[in-house]
């Protein structure tokens, strides 16, 4: 049978409401899961970039812009509640909801922490490290020049180690800021360590988190970290352009605002939330009198400090779908999956002579190895082979996911020249 336009559109509006019906009812999929993803011929390692949306959160994105559309077949979605769309990621790295709200990516969140903090114009050390996100290296350079007196830990041997990190965070350390799991190679920071250490030394941390939530266990409460963020389109299955940034609860009482915007704000008495309730102008035809042009109380939580302005609508859409599915999966066997791939990986790439530099032990998805001219070397014989990963100048990366299998392995090491 063929659907046409308004069937297929009916169709995909219809599936996500049915599945909310049937979830309760339904297991989670075995790993390796295919069938939530569209088929490919491509053996596809590179989720570390960019994670494939699965099909149950393309029909929700698909209902989504059935609605923008004013298609009359999505009158009957139902619009995705944004406030639970919260409560699960709060859930999935043991936040409280109001303790997190939105940003359009995870440099958007640190800088915004940065500006909170005063950054730059405030002196004060920052304390960051060579496995960092290296695109964000240039922000903290060009706050060095702006006299903020920014401590770089260098990594050793992949790692960093937790006594270079103690001799940085000095007295008068501001912030501390680092990547929970290293974009570069995999290394994954002891976060209550490095928390401990800073909060001694009366120091702030905060922690980019995008390749942890979704791939390793994260307890942002445990640990005592002070700010979170992450986009959602890496091991949180979602896209570009929305992410979420976490503050915790009682830091923030002691910074001003340095962020404004719609959502930080509301109509006094409004409750807590984030629902519309707009502030209440004083200027406009039968506005109610006031002596300044607009009421309005300022949001509890991190939305009050943090909520600006709109955001990726279509992807809370994905995200939603996509969180009660890693919640149904659970953290843990997706991580426990990764690591079956990971294991002969490393196996292989070392039979090959490549020098890995993910340190023995880790247990996050993610597998680096140095090679001179990786991308000149590996473009075409990985194309030719049909093999995504991670390809940069002198190294490359492997990242399998809940639907890659011993298939996918096989099929890179064959395809990998001797090093």
């Amino acid at each position: 049978m063929t659907l046409n336009r308004r069937q297929a559109l009916g169709a995909a509006i219809a599936l996500p409401v049915a599945s909310q019906a049937a979830k309760a009812a339904t297991p989670p999929p075995s790993l390796p899961d295919r069938r939530s993803f569209a088929a490919t011929p491509i053996a596809y390692l590179d989720s570390a970039s960019t994670h494939p949306i699965s099909l149950g959160a393309r029909a929700a994105m698909d209902a989504y812009v059935a609605g923008r559309t004013l298609d009359p077949a999505a009158t009957a979605r139902r619009p995705v509640d944004r406030a639970a769309t919260i409560a699960k990621f709060a859930r999935l790295v043991n936040a409280d909801p109001d303790e997190v709200t939105w940003v359009q990516s995870t440099t958007m969140g640190e800088q915004a922490v940065l500006r909170a903090l005063g950054f730059p114009h405030k002196s004060g050390r920052i304390v960051t490290d060579t496995l960092h996100f290296y695109a964000g290296f240039p922000m903290y350079r060009e706050l060095g020049k702006q006299r903020v007196d920014v401590a770089w830990v260098q990594a050793r041997d992949g790692r960093i180690m937790m006594e270079d990190m103690a001799k940085a965070i000095t007295p008068g350390t501001r912030l501390v800021s680092l990547s929970l799991v290293s974009t570069y190679n995999g290394f994954h920071h002891d976060l209550k360590a490095v928390c401990d250490i800073a909060h001694a030394a009366g120091a702030l941390v905060y922690a980019d988190i995008i390749h942890a939530a979704g791939a390793v266990p994260v307890d942002l409460h445990g640990s005592g970290v002070d700010f979170a963020a992450c986009a959602t389109y890496k091991w949180l299955m979602g896209d570009f352009g929305l992410g979420f940034l976490y503050a915790r609860r009682g830091v923030l009482d002691a910074l001003p605002l340095a962020d404004f915007g719609y959502y930080g704000f509301a109509a006094p008495g409004a409750p807590p939330g984030i629902g519309l309730s707009p502030p209440q102008t004083h200027v406009y035809p039968m506005d109610a009198p006031g002596n300044e042009p607009v009421s309005y109380a300022i949001r509890p939580g991190a939305i009050g400090h943090f909520g600006t302005g709109t955001y990726a609508q279509s992807v809370i859409a994905a995200i939603d779908h996509s969180l009660d599915y890693i919640g149904a999966l659970t953290v843990p066997v997706i991580n426990q999956h990764a690591q079956s791939l990971i294991a002969p990986l490393r196996e292989g790439l070392s039979d090959r002579g490549y020098r890995i530099i993910t340190p023995p032990g880790t247990t996050t998805p993610l597998l680096t190895a140095l090679l001179p001219d990786a991308k000149t070397r590996l473009t075409d014989p990985l194309a030719k082979a049909q093999v995504r990963i991670s390809l940069h100048d002198h190294h490359f990366r492997i990242a399998p996911s809940v639907f890659n299998d011993m298939n996918d392995v096989n099929r890179l090491l064959a395809a990998l020249p001797r090093a």
